[in-house]
């Protein structure tokens, strides 16, 4: 077993189809800050957007490249079929009434693992669930989009892998990741990285819909924490050894990044906390107008021009607007 493992979920990330839709829905009708509007560094002509709490704290945030007209994918194995985030036990009615309000695809909360569980899907078909949880103490978004602050979205509480062989993939995460096997229900087991901090679970579920198609509506990669540079290369020389093709470090302006594919298929990335969101503007205005790295500056007349142009609703600035 790895004696280094993450202190948590970092982020995840997911494909979208139309990005003001995308806006409108996770900034508006579940309440997320938008804290960063950037583009995938890997191809600047598609938006990157970061959602979270009031600052980008690691383990809250959902990010998403969002291309308009996408094909749809389809959830299915090697892929994470479920994104989780943390809110009050109270809550759960409050959320219920509320998808229903504004319309929203969802199903009647249900008991998994002793907790309440609402699932949503959001226009472009991404599952996301609802988890009661009363010990996470995070405050989230304050007082965004009308969302009284006791019942905000928490954060990241957990993800989904779905796989064909279970083994593998569960071996993964308990060798090479650290994890702890906490729990095992039919053909779901969960796994839980060490601390008593928030976002800290894996489940990993038997698939029999056959393999996923990875495109609009379903994630791209999952990414866990690691505090720092040289956490992140101790980690990154310890897959190496073990014959893990793993990419070199790459600068994600915000964080660093390494990323490798688990067994079954899903992409996985780990990231450092830092330096964080606050790198290129102020707190205040996080996500408000697009930002890119140094590298791409120079092509920012381009790039702008061939984005779409993106309208963040005045309240979703929560109550420090």
């Amino acid at each position: 077993m790895s004696d280094i493992a993450p202190a948590g979920l970092h982020h995840v990330t997911a494909i979208a189809a139309d990005p003001q839709e995308n806006v409108d829905f996770y900034a508006r009708a579940l309440g997320l800050r938008l804290i960063k509007q950037t583009v995938n560094f890997d191809a600047p002509d598609v938006y990157h957007l970061y959602y979270g709490d009031a600052s980008g704290t690691p383990a809250s945030i959902l990010t998403f490249f969002p291309w308009k007209g996408v094909h749809a994918g389809h959830n299915g194995a090697g892929l994470t079929t479920a994104t989780a985030f943390g809110v009050p036990p109270e809550s759960i009615g409050f959320w219920q009434n509320r998808l229903t309000d504004l319309k929203v695809d969802h199903d009647a909360p249900v008991d998994r693992d002793g907790a309440e569980v609402l699932t949503l899907r959001d226009p472009h078909g991404l599952v996301i669930d609802l988890v009661a949880s009363p010990g996470d103490t995070r405050s989230g978004w304050d007082g965004a989009a009308g969302i009284p602050s006791e019942h905000a979205v928490r954060g990241l509480h957990s993800v989904t892998l779905s796989e064909a062989q279970l083994e593998p993939t569960q071996r993964m995460l308990s060798e090479m990741l650290g994890m702890s096997l906490s729990s095992e229900a039919g053909d779901r087991s969960r796994f839980v990285m060490p601390g008593d901090g928030p976002a800290t679970l894996v489940d990993v579920a038997a698939e029999t819909r056959g393999r996923g198609l990875q495109a609009g509506g379903t994630v791209h990669h999952v990414a866990f924490r690691a505090p720092d540079s040289a956490t992140q290369l101790r980690w990154r020389q310890e897959l190496v050894e073990a014959g893990i093709d793993v990419t070199e470090v790459k600068d994600r302006q915000y964080f660093t990044s390494i990323y490798f594919h688990e067994p079954g298929g899903v992409l996985f990335e780990i990231a450092t906390d830092q330096p964080g969101f606050t790198v290129d503007e102020p707190l205040l205005t996080l996500g408000r107008e697009l930002k890119l790295p140094p590298w791409l500056e120079p092509s920012r007349e381009q790039i702008a021009r061939g984005l779409p142009t993106l309208q963040v609703p005045d309240d979703v600035h929560g109550n420090d607007r």
